[in-house]
């Protein structure tokens, strides 16, 4: 019996290697755009395609990950939401707006934060992080957060941490509703809806589009900006589960939205309204955790047609 079971011992620890070689090593460099199409506009509007960027967790030596990112705005977005944790290494700042620096001048950019972009990433236990959301704000922030804001600022692109803005993109009257990372429990919807209100519309005018912006998708704010009418939502956080087993999906979404939305298009709904909901699987990882499985990382095109 002992001899039989070598060869299956043989197979199946080769087996782990390769999982290992393929998940830390080369899939989370398999760089990919997922697409969506959203028919979310008014009757004969001109589409709107909307290039979502996530989870980048840069550090400064990740070569390929700039070159892929700049080469995207060759896609001609007509907007760019950047849903937070850019930063993955405190020294990156430099490096990341230098990625960013070729979208931001093609295209109005709005950006909000995630935790990352405020501390710097540290071990954690990978056993803890399945069983319930790394959430905490205990730490001193180590990352220049003003520097950050200043310098995505400087580049064009617009701040709507906790604050609402506007735009007019192919005809259409867009406004973006957007929160600060409620991982670390940055968000104010109060400050948010303060900005919304400062908005100018035209009573004649018909409803904008309304999009919602965060990082974390906590179910709570989620249910904020459906009660302020967001017609979708964008987020990230998830990593889409960072592994995802076939069949089963990902197995942690760190935070309370459920599982199965960790990754792509769904909807977020409650009695009254819902909303279409992007959950950006992001590109990126802590540099402590370098490992994707069946989870590719991702930047999101989401084109927005009209309704028939």
């Amino acid at each position: 019996m002992a001899s039989g079971m070598k060869p299956a011992a043989v197979a199946l620890g080769a087996a782990a290697a390769g999982v290992a070689v393929w998940s830390t090593l080369i899939e989370r460099q398999l760089f990919t755009v997922r697409r969506h199409t959203l028919p979310v506009l008014a009757p004969g509007a001109a589409p709107l395609r909307v290039l979502q960027l996530s989870d980048l967790h840069l550090a400064p030596w990740q070569a390929r990950k700039i070159d892929w990112v700049r080469s995207l705005a060759a896609l001609a977005p007509d907007l760019v939401v950047l849903t937070g944790d850019l930063m993955g290494h405190i020294q990156a700042r430099g490096a990341l707006l230098y990625a960013l620096q070729p979208l931001i001048e093609a295209a109005p950019t709005v950006f909000v934060h995630g935790s990352n972009d405020y501390y710097g990433p540290i071990f954690k236990d990978p056993v803890k992080y399945l069983l319930e959301p790394s959430r905490m704000a205990t730490r001193t922030p180590d990352v220049d957060n003003r520097a950050l804001t200043d310098g995505l600022e400087g580049l064009g692109a617009i701040n709507i941490n906790n604050a609402a803005t506007a735009l007019t993109l192919r005809g259409t009257d867009v406004q973006l509703l957007g929160l600060n990372d409620p991982h670390i429990r940055y968000d104010d919807v109060n400050r948010m809806r303060e900005s919304l209100a400062g908005l100018e519309t035209l009573p004649s005018a018909p409803r904008p589009l309304r999009l919602g912006v965060l990082h974390a998708p906590y179910q709570a704010p989620l249910g904020e900006l459906l009660d302020d009418g967001a017609d979708v939502i964008l987020a990230g956080h998830t990593h889409g589960g960072q592994v995802r087993l076939p069949g089963v999906g990902a197995l942690t979404a760190n935070c309370d939205l459920p599982n199965a939305q960790a990754r792509g298009l769904s909807v977020w709904y409650d009695a009254h309204r819902a909303a279409f909901l992007n959950v950006s699987a992001g590109l990126g990882n802590s540099i402590y955790a370098p490992i994707r499985f069946a989870c590719r990382p991702e930047a999101s095109l989401l084109t927005l047609e009209a309704t028939n």
